[in-house]
């Protein structure tokens, strides 16, 4: 029997009631060790290798890094951060967390840097060196590959480049022996290594901490940033979303599940006529992993800005500066209201919400923290940047959150849509996260009447 949209409908309202346990699970386990990420919190071998041919790798190969490169509204971004703030980079120590191809760490080299680590931790940094010595820089820049939690400032450098911390006598002072004083000696090499002025990094992923590479920059700030005066670029960033019509994917989407369950329905009827065997007994786990993938994944889209049903509600904001591990592990429960009236185009053009899309803004700007507004540099020439529908295509896009049925607008009339959103890190993989949506519905059509619906709740994975 071939399944009906009433059917999904009806189904998909048993997966919103009984999801939301995952992320209540996993909220539980929030202290644990679990959602941090395993590369460099633990010596286990298998974690770290896991770790890597999971995110890692990916970003060694050129492909994926022209994927970014072509990216003109990232590179324009970064390239006038830098090359627009000049006054900033001249005579500074910079480093660069997770180099890539090494751009960012040649434009701040011949933005007048001094001394330019450009730390990555994949075989990409041979092809980074090659476009540092090819650009001419190689004086300047010095390639590190590695983790930056492992990486140490070259014994040679602090002579050569006469590197200070802002402590000059941090800077002098001979640290205690390791075996006489294990956490003083530790202590103090991490003062000595608070040598650089300027980090940057692009480090965002889908819906900003998709990757959960903040991390490693906020490790990275706390182990070699001067502590006064250092600034991070992007210096903030910002997590958005709005309701969106975008009814062509959204159905695209259901009709994709509907026909997979169909094709495995008709390849049931094949298995048994043909080949005498009954795998029906495997029907419901196929429909639990099609459902995963379709109706409980957030699903990458590139919108045009008149999707966008409502002005957009801030769901968090960072300071890169003095943002903690624990800010980067999600979003914690906040609230939203969003009021959608109907177009008034028409009774004959019909209009839905399908959906929440949520994306990320950053800004490279000066520091706003009060220790930072006394003594960090000043970036007289700021930049903002977006991945918003309104800005035009990223590689980043948009992550679109579809509900199980659309929500119909009717004609003159509005609708109401208050709740919350949560977001954590899934306990199967920490650099991957759970969206977990619970929201009323209230419609108001054009001859007064009022209809509010029962509290949806969905969680979705941000694959």
């Amino acid at each position: 029997m071939k399944i009906t949209k009433s059917v999904l409908v009806s189904c998909c309202c048993l997966v919103m009631q009984t999801a939301s346990s995952s992320i209540t699970n996993s909220n539980n386990n929030s202290n644990d060790d679990d959602d941090t990420i395993p590369t460099f919190h633990t010596q286990d071998e298998q974690q770290k290798a896991s770790d890597y041919a999971n995110y890692f790798s990916a970003y060694a190969d050129l492909h994926h890094q022209k994927i970014m490169l072509t990216d003109t509204h990232r590179m324009t971004a970064y390239h006038d951060a830098i090359m627009k703030n000049q006054h900033v980079f001249r005579d500074k120590v910079v480093m660069d967390v997770g180099s890539g191809s090494g751009i960012l760490a040649v434009w701040a080299a011949k933005a007048g840097a001094k001394r330019v680590y450009a730390v990555e931790y994949t075989d990409m940094a041979k092809h980074a060196r090659k476009v540092v010595e090819a650009n001419g820089v190689d004086h300047v820049v010095t390639v590190i590959q590695g983790a930056v939690e492992d990486v140490t400032i070259p014994v040679e450098d602090w002579e050569a480049f006469n590197l200070q911390t802002e402590e000059d006598a941090a800077a002098t002072e001979e640290c205690p022996a390791d075996d006489d004083d294990d956490d003083a000696s530790i202590s103090c090499k991490q003062q000595q290594s608070k040598v650089v002025d300027i980090i940057i990094s692009e480090w965002m992923g889908y819906f900003l901490l998709r990757e959960s590479m903040l991390d490693s920059v906020i490790r990275a700030r706390d182990m070699f940033l001067k502590p006064k005066s250092g600034i991070l670029l992007p210096s903030h960033a910002t997590m958005l979303i709005a309701p969106i019509m975008n009814e062509d994917q959204h159905h695209m989407v259901i009709e994709e599940y509907l026909e997979g369950m169909n094709d495995w329905n008709d390849y049931l009827v094949n298995a048994k006529k043909q080949y005498g065997v009954d795998m029906s007994i495997l029907t419901e786990e196929y429909d639990k992993e099609q459902r995963d993938y379709y109706l409980k994944s957030s699903h990458y889209v590139q919108l045009d800005d008149d999707t966008i049903l409502a002005p957009p509600i801030v769901v968090k904001t960072l300071d890169l500066a003095v943002c903690t591990l624990e800010d980067a592990k999600g979003v914690d429960e906040t609230e939203f209201s969003f009021d959608i009236e109907s177009s008034g185009s028409g009774a004959d053009d019909e209009e839905e919400i399908n959906g929440f899309a949520g994306w990320f803004t950053v800004d490279f700007q000066s520091r706003t923290d009060e220790v930072g507004k006394q003594f960090g540099a000043k970036m007289t020439n700021p930049v903002h940047f977006s991945s918003s529908p309104e800005i035009g295509d990223t590689h980043w896009g948009q992550q679109a959150f579809y509900f199980a049925s659309a929500i119909p607008i009717q004609s003159n009339g509005k609708v109401k849509i208050d709740g919350t959103m949560e977001m954590i890190r899934s306990k199967e993989n920490a650099r991957l996260y759970n969206v977990k949506l619970q929201y009323t519905i209230g419609a108001a059509a054009a001859d007064g009447l009022n209809n509010v619906m029962d509290m949806v709740e969905s969680v979705y994975k941000i694959p």
